[in-house]
């Protein structure tokens, strides 16, 4: 079968011939319908990300997939071979959790192995390229907000960064009764894209008036929840002058910059927290696809654009350069 492989010592990623994998027990290959393209393929490939678990130094990426049953291992029960499917980014092995994509083969190919444990059913009516972003593109902010930052309805939040993440967290907040919702994003095709994912309120984050603008849409008391979702130092600096009393930070966006609270006595006095987040757990796939199969939740605006295959790196190319402000690409065998 053909697959998108990765070369970490090289930084190369090249379509390959590699034999068609076999379902080990306790094993399901699925035959790949959609396989999502992420700004952490792009890091992966540069090399600012590195997998921290994976054996050898090459691997078939892609951690956002959905597809149908095509072989069930010895052991597995409860599914059947056709089956529509969407696959959990990644498993726990003893207490380490290991990402498909990264630390193991993924999606980016005509079939993948993984554990039947991983697997989400999907209803008919599901579109696969829709499907295959929910492991990260939604379950990532959907996790910060429900779990992490536990967003109660009415209260004021803030979403720095309206990519992949943020504008599906916008939809996600919206859904959850978040009020008001305030997107920051210096790109104005981002700040439209936030307005029309359901944000009250976009602004620049160079705005000169910025914090008055926030204090004015929040009956002067800021934001409760500030979600990161760009991952720079600048971004977590700005969100915490914002933050209401009792407020919290959610950093769901990843660097390993520093980060600096000017004013660490009226941090601790206002008892304002920082909350580090990374990724969902196994039962927010389900949530979100059983929001979806309701018509609670549409993710038709998500998919900018459905490449083959073999264009991977076209894809990838695109995500660096943003050409059409591309919110997700989708790789399709």
């Amino acid at each position: 079968m053909r697959a998108a492989r990765l070369n970490t010592t090289q930084h190369s990623l090249t379509l390959e011939e590699v034999p068609l994998p076999e379902a080990r027990p306790g094993e399901v290959v699925v035959k790949v319908e959609a396989a999502g393209v992420c700004l952490s393929d792009v890091h992966l490939i540069d090399g600012s990300l590195k997998p921290l678990l994976l054996q050898g130094d090459t691997v078939t990426l892609g951690h956002e997939v959905a597809g149908t049953v095509h072989e069930l291992g010895a052991g597995v029960t409860g599914w059947q071979e056709g089956q529509r499917v969407v696959l959990q980014a990644g498993e726990n092995r003893g207490g380490v959790v290991h990402t498909l994509g990264v630390d193991y083969d993924g999606g980016w190919a005509e079939y993948v192995a993984t554990p039947a444990a991983t697997l989400v059913a999907l209803p008919d009516d599901l579109p696969f390229e829709q499907a295959a972003i929910i492991p990260d593109a939604v379950s990532t902010p959907w996790a910060a907000i429900t779990q992490t930052g536990q967003v109660r309805p009415a209260e004021a939040v803030g979403v720095w960064g309206v990519g992949g993440l943020g504008a599906h967290g916008v939809q996600l907040l919206r859904a959850v009764g978040a009020f008001p919702i305030i997107a920051v994003d210096p790109s104005p095709a981002a700040r439209e894209r936030a307005l029309a994912f359901g944000a009250d309120l976009a602004l620049d984050s160079g705005d000169p008036d910025f914090r008055t603008k926030v204090t004015a849409a929040t009956n002067g008391l800021g934001v409760a929840v500030a979600f990161d979702f760009a991952g720079f130092p600048a971004v977590r600096e700005q969100a915490v002058k914002v933050l209401a009393p009792g407020g919290r930070l959610v950093l769901t966006g990843l660097t390993n910059k520093p980060l600096v609270v000017e004013d660490g006595t009226r941090f601790s006095y206002l008892k304002q927290q920082i909350l580090g987040h990374y990724g969902s757990e196994p039962q927010h796939v389900p949530e979100l696809v059983a929001l979806t199969a309701g018509h609670r939740l549409d993710f038709s605006r998500s998919i900018t654009d459905v490449y083959p295959l073999d264009e991977a790196q076209a894809a990838v190319d695109r995500m660096i350069t943003k050409e059409g402000n591309p919110l997700r690409l989708i790789l399709k065998p």
